[in-house]
């Protein structure tokens, strides 16, 4: 299996699987967003934060462990959850504006933090080793982003997704319904954390080599803009999005210097267009209804 899966691997461009690699890692931090922001509602600019802990914890489980990469993923996310709840804890009293500060400068904190601990070799970055597994990492990574879309859409349409939309819609009516908004809330913020640990634990043994610098404040910025554009809550949404946002500067590299401005101007156009984003409010089940000829429930 593992020859036929390198072989897979093997027969496509190498540029084009770069390609589909950032988009199966984007969909991952992305859904853990789409969680925090699009289905319970709290802004947060700090997600990048928590694929650095992810990454950095990632990569030190493989130096100093040598664990299975499953294994391996499986600490790394249980770690950044952890301290998304400490943190959580006290930020999450917050809400609109305030809270996204909070969440900003939490990041700034995690930055300045490893680009001065020594054992991840501060601002000179760190070089990580092979993840220990037989899977190529492209199938890992899209097995990986294939599970969580599985998650998020469970987590959606279950009692635990319910109460966070109603938090989204009013949290002091969701509070007067017997809600308790504030375990809610540092529940949805830990597995949104989760799986950017995840995230950030797969962008670090497929580039192979991490550094402080690549988890600032825009890099939160490009996932929130995943999230919106492809439709707040909307898990196709979150998945359209982020591999729309993931791979159009690469396809627009042959525009040399002026990619990144055509690429502002499309991201602008659309939410100019289409201010719900691509798929705002369409869910997966939607989508099979459609598929199979019949119409979706109403929503209001």
């Amino acid at each position: 299996m593992a020859d036929f899966l390198n072989s897979l691997v093997g027969s496509v461009d190498p540029y084009l699987m770069q390609i589909l690699v950032n988009v199966g890692i984007a969909i991952v931090l992305a859904l853990g967003l789409n969680v925090i922001t699009g289905l319970t509602g709290q802004l947060s600019l700090g997600h990048a934060a928590f694929m650095s802990i992810g990454a950095f914890t990632s990569a030190m489980v493989t130096i100093k462990t040598g664990l299975p990469f499953a294994a391996n993923l499986a600490v790394t996310g249980v770690v950044t959850a952890i301290v998304a709840a400490m943190i959580g804890f006290p930020i999450l009293r917050l809400t609109g504006d305030y809270l996204a500060i909070c969440t900003l400068g939490f990041a700034e904190i995690v930055k300045v933090f490893f680009l001065n601990f020594e054992p991840t070799n501060k601002a000179l970055g760190l070089t990580v080793p092979a993840a220990k597994t037989s899977i190529p990492m492209p199938i890992y990574v899209w097995v990986v982003a294939i599970l969580a879309i599985v998650l998020v859409t469970f987590v959606q349409n279950s009692r635990f997704g319910r109460a966070l939309k109603a938090i989204r819609e009013d949290e002091i009516a969701a509070d007067a319904m017997g809600i308790n908004t504030a375990k809610y809330k540092i529940k949805a913020f830990a597995l949104g954390s989760f799986m950017a640990g995840v995230g950030g634990g797969l962008y670090a043994h497929f580039l192979s080599y991490i550094n402080p610098s690549d988890f600032g404040f825009l890099k939160s910025v490009d996932i929130l803009a995943m999230v919106v554009l492809g439709g707040l809550g909307s898990v196709p949404g979150a998945v359209i999005g982020s591999s729309v946002l993931a791979s159009a500067p690469e396809f627009l590299r042959f525009m040399s210097q002026y990619r990144m401005l055509v690429y502002g101007a499309l991201l602008v156009f659309l939410m100019v267009f289409r201010p719900n984003g691509l798929l705002g409010g369409v869910s997966v089940t939607d989508l099979f209804l459609r598929a199979i000829g019949k119409k979706p429930a109403s929503k209001g």
